[in-house]
């Protein structure tokens, strides 16, 4: 009967380490698929040749913040005033809370016919101009009614949307022209390990085309890349590796063993308890 007992204990026992060690995963990741940047070359210093980024013009149904400063404070509030409910920095969640869309900026919108509209100045045309040519010519129409009028102009409805394996998907305000791609995916938590930094891709639309491009972040060639920086409605979506798929396959076949395992542990303890 010992004998019996013992064996029937060790069995127990050998069942309960296999089920642990089924149920247990250990998940080995290759460093060289989440590396960024990586290049053959080790010297510890590297000088690349600039990028310019491509100079963005503004255009009609554009929304601009023009922010007026001069010495007269009032005058100031009269010009800010549409200003006064944009936000300087959008971010709409996707994935945190709904990704409602919040409030709307307001802005000086450039109607049909590329004009703005300001208090006491009346139109201006804005079309064609960068932000830097638009706020001067701005100061030009002010200097009639401020004194030492300085103007800053930015965009409040040009956006990047970024999706797929990232940490925070998000549609976030583009601000001007040298937000570049890695920063965008650090605005929103960095990749997550299962999402393929050989693979990104690029969508973006002109007024002509649709360009789809297939981005390679573990390569320093990308620092070269003429989509280093973004533009206007850029969708960056970052592809999910199939380990992970492989991964919660296996981890769902595991949950479905567990009644099986659970069965087979409690008729063990059963007959112990009956042998005993």
């Amino acid at each position: 009967m010992r004998n019996s007992l013992k064996k029937l204990s060790v069995w127990s026992v050998s069942l309960c380490l296999m089920g642990s060690a089924f149920f247990s995963s250990c998940v080995t990741v290759d460093t060289r698929k989440i590396t960024y940047f990586q290049s053959a070359d080790t010297l510890p210093y590297q000088v690349l040749p600039p990028i310019k980024p491509q100079v963005t013009r503004i255009e009609h149904d554009d929304i601009l913040a023009v922010t007026v400063s001069s010495l007269s404070e009032e005058s100031n509030v009269v010009f800010n005033f549409p200003n006064i409910n944009a936000l300087t920095t959008t971010v709409y969640p996707g994935g945190m809370g709904g990704g409602q869309m919040g409030r709307q900026p307001l802005g000086y919108l450039v109607d049909s016919t590329g004009k703005i509209e300001m208090p006491l100045v009346g139109k201006i045309k804005l079309t064609g101009l960068t932000l830097e040519q638009a706020g001067d010519s701005i100061k030009v129409r002010l200097l009639n009614y401020l004194k030492e009028p300085t103007v800053n102009v930015r965009y409040l409805n040009h956006k990047f949307t970024v999706i797929g394996e990232v940490n925070r998907p998000a549609v976030i305000n583009l601000l001007d022209d040298h937000t570049s791609l890695p920063e965008a995916l650090g605005m929103v938590g960095d990749l997550t390990i299962y999402g393929m930094r050989k693979n990104v891709m690029l969508i973006r639309t002109t007024k002509d085309k649709r360009e789809v491009v297939r981005i390679d972040l573990t390569s320093r060639e990308f620092f070269n890349s003429p989509y280093y920086y973004l533009r206007n409605n850029d969708v960056i979506y970052v592809d999910m590796d199939k380990g992970k798929v492989t991964y919660t396959d296996q981890r769902i076949q595991r949950l479905q063993m567990i009644p099986i395992f659970t069965g087979i542990a409690t008729t063990l303890v059963v007959i112990l308890n009956l042998l005993k």
